[in-house]
Formats: C-alpha cells, structure tokens, sequence
C-alpha cells in the first residue's frame, strides 16, 4: 500500500483504538480485578443455575426471533426482488423507515399499542374474539412482537439483496422446461437464496442476543434476558460481575461468528454474489 494513502488509515484506527479496543480492554481487566484479582466472576457465572438460565433463555428468545423474521421477511424480500422497479423501491422505503425512528420510541408505541386499553385489545374485543381486555404487554408475547418489529429489516436487506441477483433467466428456462412454480422455488430460487438465508440469521441472532431497551420494556420479569442482568448488575455498582457477563456474552458472540465462518464461509456468503 502506498506510504501516502496508509495515513489515512491512521484516524480509524485511532478511532477503533479509543472507542473500541479500549473499552473492551478496560471490561475484560475490569472482570478479573474488580473487587481483587481473581476468576471469581467467572466461576460464579457457569456454576449459578440462575446465569446459566437466563443465558439459555436468551438464546431462546434469539432464536425464535430469528425464525420469526425469517419467516415474514422471505416472502416480503422476495416480493420486492420479483416486482417493478416502482413497486420495489416504495417497499425498499417501508423496510427502510424503521431506521430513521429510535427503537425507544418504536417500544414505547407498542407499550401502547398492547396495552389492556390499547388498540389491539380494543379491536379484538370489536370483533368479538374477547369479552373484556387481556394482558399482552410485558409479556413474552409482546417480547417477540417487538423485537422481531426492530429486527425485521435486518433480515429482509440481506434477503433482499440476494433474491434480486439470482439470474432470470434460470427462472424463464426451468418454466419454458414445464416445471411448476413451487419447483422452480425448490430447486432454484431457494438454493440460491441460501447466502441470504445465513448473513439474515446470523445477523438477527447476533443482535437479539444482545437487545436491551425492547425486552426490558415490552417483557416480563420471567423473560430476563442477559443484556437486561448486565444492567441490574450496572446500576447495582457491582461492575466487576457486570463486566464479566458482558465479557461471556461477547466471547458467545465471536463464537457463533466463528462456528459459521468455519463452516458456511462468511466472506464468500457476505462477499460474493449468490455465493459466487
């Protein structure tokens, strides 16, 4: 790399240096020291029934998000791959807007919106499926709802992208050759849509395992998430242990980057098109 166009590499670094690294530095010190020097933190995390639930519980939770998303946002990503220009842009921009409002804004509308006076009680109770208001907020029910809200673009992008690569030409020759629609989804699309499948998965997954603000306001105390306990530990000073669940977390995390890396290949699946 040429000497003159390095340097500009120098303010990321530093950046990443101070921003970054050394926050992570500073927690990892900090759950081995904090009050004295030792690996009691850690100890006391893989040997409580109790972190070891609430971690179990996260993955849970992570990973029915993660099915959920996928589940809406297949058929919405490939709406949008296989419609016209017009059509597509305009969904690209409902997918999109999301971004531009703050997930606490976005959870406190649905505080309102599952509330026992909210307006999803009040149209059941319209249409006749209730007698008088149920409880939906603070809830696992409403945990996934919003969660699965916030998360839900991520999943659709990568989805997005891939689907509207996939050569049509593949599609006119298999029905110019008389396979039928759900075959030709079978045998070509939804191979092909694979390198979408995991960048949404892993992406989603990531990112619920760590949710903090939507599952502490929209769930219940029976769905304590790991994030949320970091939390408690936070405001309880106890920042040593705090650190050495935020420390666990982050190890879990560049675990299942690594495991899919390993195996599926990221930088081809991220990189190329299609998997190419």
């Amino acid at each position: 790399m040429d000497r003159s166009v390095s340097w500009l590499v120098v303010p990321i670094l530093l950046f990443l240096a101070v921003f970054y690294a050394y926050p992570v530095m500073s927690m990892l010190w900090r759950s081995i020291s904090d009050p004295s020097m030792s690996l009691e933190h850690y100890r006391n995390i893989f040997t409580s029934a109790t972190f070891l639930r609430i971690f179990l519980l996260s993955f849970q939770i992570a990973a029915v998000v993660t099915l959920i998303s996928l589940v809406l946002a297949y058929p919405l990503a490939y709406i949008m791959a296989t419609s016209s220009p017009f059509i597509s842009r305009l969904l690209l921009a409902l997918v999109l807007i999301p971004f531009w409002i703050s997930i606490l804004v976005r959870s406190y509308a649905w505080m309102v919106l599952l509330g026992r006076e909210g307006l999803v009680n009040a149209i059941l109770m319209k249409i006749g499926l209730i007698d008088a208001p149920i409880r939906l907020l603070n809830t696992t029910f409403a945990t996934y709802v919003g969660m699965v809200h916030v998360l839900l673009p991520f999943m659709v992008l990568p989805l997005f992208s891939v689907l509207r690569s996939i050569d049509r030409r593949l599609l006119m020759a298999a029905d110019g050759l008389g396979a039928r629609p759900f075959t030709i989804f079978r045998l070509i699309v939804w191979p092909l849509s694979i390198p979408g499948v995991i960048a949404g998965c892993l992406l989603v997954f990531v990112l619920s395992l760590g949710f903090y603000v939507t599952p502490a306001l929209l769930g219940s105390s029976r769905d304590l998430m790991i994030a949320i306990l970091i939390g408690i530990h936070v405001d309880l000073f106890n920042w040593g242990l705090a650190s050495a669940l935020a420390t666990v977390l982050l190890l879990i995390t560049l675990l299942i980057v690594g495991v899919f890396d390993r195996f599926m290949n990221l930088e081809k699946v991220l990189g190329g098109k299609n998997g190419r």
